[in-house]
Parts: structure tokens; C-alpha cells; sequence
């Protein structure tokens, strides 16, 4: 008998409107922030994937890995002891922005150059897989359970592990306390969101497929096991009142994510806890599996006969859609290959691998970057990760999706660069709730690529406690990430083209600037008109930030990336939205093709958490973004930090036909002084004072609303902006001409005197060098 859930709130719990986006205000100003971190500036429309994180947390190097020999082994346990007497390294996470927090001190046994200690202490580090096939095929598994991502050699070793590691600890403390807070939820409601799907839900039930499993695993605790089954027949429909449309589209293979993410939930637990299931159960998860998830995958995969093109994502997609569609698809065919009567599982396995290295191992460019945006990152990574991870613990290799693209390596730094003291460079969509994708495919590259400090970085994250972290972290891996890290680095690829610099990796209150150039197509339709966008964080604010997401389901959001498309409608998604220069109040060209220059005086970070850039510690990006604009006969803007690191240089150098407005979005308080050639922005008690200097005759500073100009053309009928409550608009407005625009931005320091400051004599772009200026 179907069990009764008639009870279940059916209705949205999103509140009305579209739940990934409709809400995204933009800025969320708390009354009373609980910590010293009083920023309005929120990142908005990308809440955490975890439902509750309660670990400890909360309270340019290459790796290396040691020789293993007697004195090595010797100094591993040393080493090993040092690190756990020191337990978890942050004191504690940033209410505001879901960061760590670093003491302010040192500690040369612990903090020292990223390594993994080559050793086999059964306390310390994992047992090799005895699995090895001499010939591996996708559709050869290995012969014991489980099979995806985590065998049974690691199930065995990790409870050891456990009570030997801090992080291992805390994150399996943090999983069940979650755990914990899902069971007292009912299951998980089916919620169409327009547009959208049923993504959100999907998403939903496999977070707690995963970590129902993952307790059950660790306890043999049947509630556990009974919850999980509860979920697989919730989201079967076989519950009164059902579960989505009674027919093959359940899972709603339109939006092909839902389809994937929720054959991927069935697989987990099918695979991990195939023990325990009767053949019956058995029977019933696969069935489900098949008639709503991978039987929609072939149909995918036959171009003739798809007329409602589940498949688009198949070919010609370098972006998080084919990582997400093809890794739901492996996973649910490794986990039944053997006991599937059908071959869909062999079928499937014979298309996904392919087209997996063709589209989503290339999403990645030579650079590192994600071709989407920052926060897309997260789903594409966790997709390739998820699918590498679950063919070489399930057939003993990766088919090259970690090989085929060099650019793969590098992901792990593009994450890091983009990370700021103020949250991510999120520029572009920053997409919807994310759930089970994290950023602990961290952890999984760090290990296969040999680079211990994507693992020491991302272990310290709000994110890091997840089924997933237990079994891709290496407890052998030493020393601090930021030990010997640069403190900028370029992104040179054409698509995208940006720069990272900051002060400090480890000081919350640190300088972070990040800018951007980069084409204007080619991003899966995600970007923005944002040729020259920066963002500043200083004090433990951001004071000049982005807007993110536009409304997914508005007209023609997605339509396409051509100088037409609606997209370029949306006030977000307008060059006039961005913090750049706009000139006759008009959009950017699509066909943009920037050209840039950077350098750095090449500063890392010691092993100390307190750092003072030294004299002469300067970084700076130019970028010639002529071609990215009409009525523009030349225009470069330069980005630079000065004075070891205090202060902020933003240079523009434009000829136009046109008027020109530069345009930079706070959402802080702003003053002005000196005849508005003075603003200062004021975030709780900080503050930074912006000067323009040398100004050309007419300029000063203004503000304006972040809203749509009245000469813009209008928006789809029935589709508004967005409104961006709280934010303001630095502004500097100029009739058409030949200009200089020199924007000096300097945080008031704590402690630091106004004589410390300096104001650079003017420089032109091309005469730029790493000594030009103080």
C-alpha cells in the first residue's frame, strides 16, 4: 500500500513568483548584523547550499607529495600531530558573507608549503584501491558495493579516519546534524517553478538521498534506511496526491537538469545501499529510474525522434547543462550496469562519456575559468567532478575528463583568484539555489591533480561538510594554501580575460580587486554587457559590487547573446547596470574583442596570517575596450593597487562621439566634498573615500538610482526590472570628447593616518609599469 502524505505542503515554499530569482533584491540590508562585518552588500540568489552548516568551522604554488621512507615517515607523523593539535584553522565563519575567519598569528609546523605526506598509517591516510583493471571500460564495474565514488575499501578505512582528522570530524559531526534537520521535514514537495522546473526539488532530494545514505552507512541506524525509501517513492508519485504529471514527464525531461539531478539521487541510493534493499525495493528504484530518468536520456540522445528536444544539451554545449545532464545519466546506469535486463544502462554509457569529453570537460578554458560565470562554476564543476569521480571508482578510470583539457588543472585556482573577502567576482548570473552543488570538487582536484592547496583552501569553506568532502579529502595533505600563494594572478584567455589582486589572503578586512574584459558571446547566454566591470572589497565590505541575476523566466532572457536579444533589455544585464563606462547611454557591442596587459610584482604570502605587502607591492590590468563599444574611437581602462596595497587606482582614457558616463554600483551611504570631486561611501562604521583626480574641466561626482534610464527602449510587456532597492549609482557624466578619468579610491584603515595616503602624479596607460606609481 502507497504510503499517505496527503498532509505534505504541496504549495510553494518560495512564496510567490519565481523562487530562484524573484527574490534576488539585489542587497539585503540586516537591521543588526550578529558580527563585526556591518555591510549591506549581500550576495543574493545563490543561498547556501546546505540547509544547516554546524562543522567547527562556525564557532601560484605547485604541490608536492613527500618521498615515503623511514625518516619520512617519521616527519609525517610529526606533521600529522602538529596539524591536529591545531585542529581546524579558522576560529570561525563570517556571518555576512559564509567565509572564514583566520587568527592573526603563525605557526611554522602547521603553516607551512601545501603538501600531501606520502605514507600508509591506516590513521592518517587512506588503504589503495585493490581495484585496477588492466583494460577498464565504461561498462565494466567492479564487483563489490558501492560502486559510485565511494567503494567499500573507503567505508571501511574512514571511521579511523574520523577519529584521527579534525576536518573528517567535524564535517561527519555537520552531516548529521543536517541530516538530522531533513528528517524533520516532510518529504520533498513537488514545485514547478514556471520556467524553471522542477530543479530546485530535484536538487532537494538528492541532498538528502546523500546524506540519509551517508548516516545510514555510518550507523546502521534503519530510520535512516526508511527515510530514504520514503523520498525514492515520494518522488515516484507513489504517495496519495502523487508527485508531478502521472506519465514519462515526472521528472520533467524539458528541463533536462531536473531529469539528471534526480537520476543521480535514485543511483546513490541504489548503489550505497543496495545491501539493503530487498529485490523488490530493488526492482522498484530501478523501474523508477528507468521510466522516468535514463529511458528520457535516449530519447536525448536520438535527435530524430526528439520533438520536444530533451537533447539540446547534448552537443555544442560547453557549460554546466551537459556536466549536470550527462552525470545524472552515468551515475544512474553505473549504479544498475549488471542488473538492468534492458542494456539502457550500456546504451546510455556508450553516448554520455563521449559527449561528456567533447562539451562539458571543455567548458573549462586554457585559463581555468568557468565559460558561464563564477557561481556556474559550482554546477559545472560538481557535474565533471561528480561523473570522473563516479567512473573511476565504479570501472578504474576517468576516460580523459580530467586529461582532455589542460585548463581543467588551473579550475581550482580560478576558483580561489575569484574568491574575494567579499564574496565571489560575481559577475554574470549567479544562477539558482544550489544545494548539492558545492565547491568541494576542490578536494577531488586537488587530489587527482597532485595540488594540496585546493584542498587546504576549500576544507576551511561553509560548505565543505558533505558526503562528497569524506571520501575526496586526503587527510595526508599539509601546510596552509596561502603559504607561498601570489596574491594576483591573470586570466588570459580571450572569452574571458580578467585579474585578481588583493592585499592579504587571510585578513577578512582585506583589499580585493577584481576586473574584467574578455567577449561579450560565448558564455552560454549568462553574461552580462560588462566589458571594463570591477569590484572593490575593503574593511570587510564590499563597496562597489554586481546585481547578478535577472528574472530566468522574463521574456527572451535566454533568447540569445546577439546585439538584439531581449537579454540586453534587462537593466541588470545592460551596460548601463555594470560598473563601467557607458557612453550614449547605449549597450556594449556583442562582437567586442578586448586586448589586455597585466603585471605584479609577484608577492606571496608567507605562512604567517598576518601579512604586510612590502614597498614596491603593486599589481595592474589594462584593457583596450575600444572594440566594445559604437562611437568610441579609442578607449582603455587600467585597474592598479598602490601604496603597499592601501589604495585603489581605476584609469580611464576615452575619445568619444558621444556622451560618456562612468558608473560604478554601492550600496553604501555616499557624501560628497570638494566641489563632488570627493564621495565618501560609508558601510557601517567604514568607510572609503573615492576622489577624482585631475579632474577634466566639468567633471564631479553624482548619483543616480540603479535603475533603467528613461531613453532606454522598454522591456518585454509584462516583464519590469527587477528593482535593486538600496543601491546607488557613482556617477561621473561628460559630453562627448576626449577625457582622462582618474578615480582614486582609498579605504580609511584602522590606525592608518591620512599622511600614510598618497595621490599619484598622472600617468598615462601606455607609460603603466610596476614602478610608475608609489
Amino acid at each position: 500500500m502507497a504510503a499517505n502524505y496527503s498532509s505534505v505542503n504541496r504549495t510553494t515554499p518560495f512564496g510567490s513568483g519565481d523562487p530562484y530569482y524573484n527574490a534576488s533584491t539585489g542587497y539585503i540590508t540586516p537591521s543588526q548584523p550578529p558580527k563585526k562585518k556591518v555591510s549591506n552588500w549581500i550576495k543574493f540568489g545563490v543561498p547556501i547550499a546546505i540547509l544547516v552548516i554546524v562543522g567547527a568551522v562556525l564557532g601560484g604554488v605547485l604541490g608536492s607529495r613527500a618521498s615515503k621512507n623511514s625518516s619520512a615517515s617519521s616527519a609525517a607523523t610529526s606533521a600529522i600531530q602538529a596539524k591536529n593539535a591545531i585542529g581546524i584553522y579558522p576560529t570561525g565563519t563570517d556571518s555576512l558573507y559564509m567565509l572564514p575567519l583566520y587568527p592573526a598569528t603563525t605557526n611554522t609546523a602547521a603553516f607551512t608549503t601545501p603538501t600531501f605526506i606520502s605514507t600508509s598509517d591506516a590513521n592518517i591516510a587512506w588503504p589503495q584501491d585493490s581495484f585496477q583493471p588492466s583494460n577498464p571500460s565504461p561498462t565494466q564495474v567492479r564487483s563489490d558495493r558501492p560502486r559510485l565514488i565511494a567503494p567499500s575499501y573507503k567505508w571501511q578505512a574512514l571511521p579511523n579516519l574520523i577519529k584521527h582528522d579534525p576536518y573528517l570530524s567535524s564535517w561527519n559531526t555537520s552531516i548529521f546534524s543536517n541530516a538530522s534537520q531533513y528528517m524533520n521535514l516532510p518529504p520533498v514537495p513537488y514545485v514547478m517553478d514556471s520556467g524553471n522546473g522542477i530543479l530546485d526539488p530535484a536538487r532537494q532530494v538528492k541532498q538528502r538521498v546523500k546524506v540519509f545514505s551517508y548516516v545510514y552507512r555510518m550507523t546502521n541506524d534503519t530510520k535512516w534506511l526508511d527515510r530514504v525509501w520514503t523520498e525514492l517513492q515520494n518522488a515516484a508519485g507513489n504517495v496519495t496526491n502523487g508527485w508531478g504529471p502521472n506519465n514519462s514527464s515526472r521528472w520533467n525531461p524539458v528541463h533536462f537538469l531536473d531529469t539528471a539531478e534526480l537520476t543521480a539521487a535514485y543511483a546513490i541510493a541504489y548503489d550505497w545501499l543496495y545491501d539493503q534493499w530487498t529485490s523488490d525495493q530493488l526492482e522498484s528504484i530501478r523501474f523508477t529510474m528507468i521510466e522516468y530518468g535514463l529511458n528520457n536520456g535516449v530519447i536525448a540522445y536520438d535527435s530524430a525522434n526528439d520533438p520536444l528536444y530533451y537533447g539540446w544539451w547534448t552537443n555544442n554545449t560547453e557549460g554546466n547543462w551537459n556536466c549536470v545532464c550527462n552525470n545524472g545519466l552515468t551515475m544512474g546506469s553505473l549504479a544498475i550496469l549488471g542488473d538492468d535486463n534492458t542494456g539502457i544502462a550500456q546504451q546510455l554509457l556508450s553516448k554520455t562519456v563521449t559527449s561528456a569529453l567533447q562539451n562539458c570537460a571543455l567548458a573549462f578554458s586554457s585559463d581555468g575559468t568557468w565559460t558561464e560565470t563564477n557561481d556556474y562554476w559550482y554546477f559545472g564543476s560538481t557535474g565533471h567532478a561528480e561523473l570522473a569521480s563516479s567512473l573511476q571508482s565504479a570501472t578504474g578510470s576517468t576516460y580523459n575528463l580530467l586529461d582532455v583539457n589542460p585548463g581543467i588543472k588551473l579550475s581550482g585556482l580560478f576558483h580561489m583568484y575569484a574568491t574575494g573577502p567579499g564574496s565571489l567576482f560575481n559577475y554574470g548570473d549567479t544562477g539558482p539555489n544550489k544545494y548539492t552543488a558545492t565547491a568541494n570538487s576542490m578536494l577531488f582536484y586537488g587530489d587527482k591533480f597532485n595540488m594540496p592547496q585546493y584542498q587546504l583552501f576549500q576544507r576551511d569553506q561553509a560548505d565543505a561538510p558533505d558526503p562528497w568532502s569524506m571520501f575526496w579529502y586526503d587527510p595526508t595533505v599539509l601546510g596552509a594554501f596561502w603559504d607561498g600563494l601570489a596574491l594576483d594572478r591573470f586570466f588570459d584567455n580571450s572569452t574571458d580575460q580578467w585579474a585578481s589582486m588583493r592585499s592579504s589572503w587571510t585578513d577578512e578586512n582585506a583589499l580585493f580587486v577584481a576586473m574584467k574584459a574578455g567577449t561579450l558571446q560565448g558564455h552560454q547566454t549568462h553574461n552580462d554587457l560588462d566589458c571594463g566591470d570591477f569590484v572593490v572589497d575593503a574593511l570587510g565590505n564590499r563597496f562597489f559590487g554586481e546585481l547578478g541575476d535577472g528574472n530566468y523566466v522574463a521574456e527572451g532572457y535566454f533568447s540569445n547573446d546577439t546585439q538584439g536579444s531581449e537579454r540586453w533589455l534587462y537593466y541588470r544585464k545592460r551596460t548601463e547596470g555594470q560598473n563601467t563606462i557607458l557612453v550614449d547611454a547605449a549597450n556594449q557591442n556583442v562582437l567586442a574583442a578586448p586586448t589586455v596587459n597585466f603585471d605584479s610584482s609577484g608577492t606571496a604570502q608567507g605562512s604567517s596570517t598576518v601579512f604586510q605587502a612590502p614597498s614596491g607591492s603593486t599589481a595592474y590590468f589594462i584593457a583596450d575596450l575600444a572594440s566594445a563599444y559604437f562611437n568610441v574611437t579609442s578607449f582603455s581602462r587600467g585597474v592598479r593597487l598602490i601604496n603597499q596595497r592601501q589604495q585603489v587606482l581605476v584609469q580611464d582614457e576615452i575619445t568619444a562621439s558621444a556622451a560618456v558616463m562612468w558608473r560604478a554600483h554601492t550600496n553604501a551611504t555616499v557624501a560628497f566634498a570638494n566641489n563632488n570631486q570627493t564621495a565618501t561611501l560609508t558601510i557601517g562604521s567604514s568607510t572609503m573615500e573615492v576622489q577624482l583626480l585631475n579632474p577634466p574641466a566639468g567633471a564631479q561626482f553624482s548619483t543616480m538610482p540603479a535603475e533603467r534610464l528613461s531613453t532606454d527602449p522598454p522591456t518585454p510587456v509584462g516583464w519590469p526590472d527587477q528593482p535593486n532597492t538600496g543601491v546607488t549609482v557613482l556617477t561621473i557624466s561628460l559630453p562627448s570628447g576626449q577625457y582622462t578619468l582618474e578615480v582614486l579610491m582609498t579605504p580609511q584603515w584602522p590606525g592608518v593616518q591620512s599622511s600614510s595616503y598618497v595621490q599619484p602624479s598622472s600617468v598615462p596607460l601606455s607609460q603603466w609599469s610596476l614602478t610608475s606609481h608609489p
